[in-house]
């Protein structure tokens, strides 16, 4: 493994530490769908009223509850307003230096023309990355078309892109081809294209998307990108399930396709979330991958939570003793309203040993 190589990959895995995704733990603990915090569907980008009022008065340990709060996001009566900032404090042991680090900062909005008809977008003035889609709730059962530029709903969208479930080490660490880089879905992956989603029941939806990725060249009418998932996340009680699975086919630019399957449990203040995925020419033509993540999260108090993550890649499963992973140790404190501080241990475990752990203190802000 080279230096260089190694030194530009840990620097961007990090940058890209959290895109502004929803949290799928929160929803599985509380027994909520994505859209009752989110505009969109799928959950992420831009908080409706009941998912900016959650950040206010809810997840935070100290949070100004009353009811004439001074700041709203709204201006006027359809159109919304929201941002996401992010900034951390890293040491590599591997550089052994300590460095503050931009991460992302984007402007989100959300104007509704109709109780039904939504136009959501997100710009990233720090990365230049943005979505732009309108969302149509036409179908039964508040059932959606969604058409635009957006990345595709796939497995558990966790907000932390290192993971290998989502876009892993980004094709950095080796010449020749990544073994590391996990599914394509990285900080810049978006489609321009369409999705639908069924609500089968008040605890099932099923998505199923088509779309083109521009920034590769790829054309809907040539190079298409299917994508579709189904999700069941039922209530038993006081405890919260999640159970579902994913399918994608895209070229990247080989023709490549990756399934898997995603569980989780929520009860009181613990929650596990785990997905198994297999990545087939993925990595190179005619190599077949396996990865797995598992999270598990407990509230120590109210706006205290201790996380442990496991991500796994098994690069070539026809080799032995080529497997990487990550072990995350970390807390998610949100101390005030809107305002998050995210310190982590990040163990990187590999044949042969590298001495690359970092320590990251990030900083979130949104609103």
């Amino acid at each position: 493994m080279k230096l260089s190589s190694l030194l530009m990959a840990l620097s961007i895995v990090l940058l890209f530490n959290s895109m502004g995704f929803s949290v799928p733990r929160f929803a599985v603990r509380l027994g909520d769908k994505c859209i009752d915090c989110h505009y969109n569907p799928t959950g992420g980008v831009i908080r409706n009223e009941n998912g900016w009022n959650f950040g206010k008065n809810i997840m935070s340990a100290i949070s100004p509850r009353e009811q004439d709060f001074a700041m709203t996001p709204k201006i006027g009566d359809n159109i919304t307003v929201g941002l996401d900032y992010r900034t951390q404090f890293l040491y590599s042991t591997e550089k052994e230096k300590y460095d503050f680090q931009q991460m992302t900062g984007s402007i989100y909005t959300n104007f509704a023309f109709a109780d039904n008809i939504n136009l959501i977008g997100r710009y990233d003035f720090i990365q230049e990355i943005w979505e732009a889609y309108g969302v149509l709730h036409f179908l039964p059962n508040n059932g959606y078309i969604k058409v635009g530029s957006f990345q595709p709903n796939y497995g558990i969208r966790l907000d932390d892109h290192s993971a290998y479930t989502r876009g892993g080490d980004l094709f950095l660490l080796f010449s020749g081809g990544s073994v590391r880089q996990g599914l394509i879905y990285s900080p810049w992956y978006t489609e321009v294209g369409a999705e639908i989603g069924v609500y089968i029941s008040n605890w099932a939806l099923l998505t199923a998307s088509a779309g083109s990725n521009i920034s590769s060249n790829r054309t809907f009418t040539k190079d298409p990108t299917y994508t579709a998932r189904l999700e069941l996340n039922p209530r038993i009680g006081k405890v919260g399930l999640l159970v579902g699975g994913s399918y994608a086919a895209a070229k990247i630019p080989q023709t490549s396709d990756f399934y898997g399957a995603f569980a989780g449990i929520g009860y009181k203040r613990f929650t596990l979330l785990g997905e198994f995925d297999r990545a087939n020419n993925v990595i190179r033509e005619g190599i077949n991958s396996n990865i797995i993540l598992v999270e598990a999260a407990y509230a120590i108090t109210l706006g205290l939570d201790a996380v442990v993550r496991w991500d796994w890649l098994d690069p070539n499963i026809e080799v032995g003793s080529d497997e990487v992973q990550h072990i995350i140790v970390g807390f998610e404190w949100f101390p005030y309203s809107f305002v998050e501080i995210r310190p982590q241990y990040r163990f990187m475990i590999e044949d042969p040993s590298v001495t690359n752990d970092s320590f990251v203190l990030q900083f979130h802000f949104w609103y």
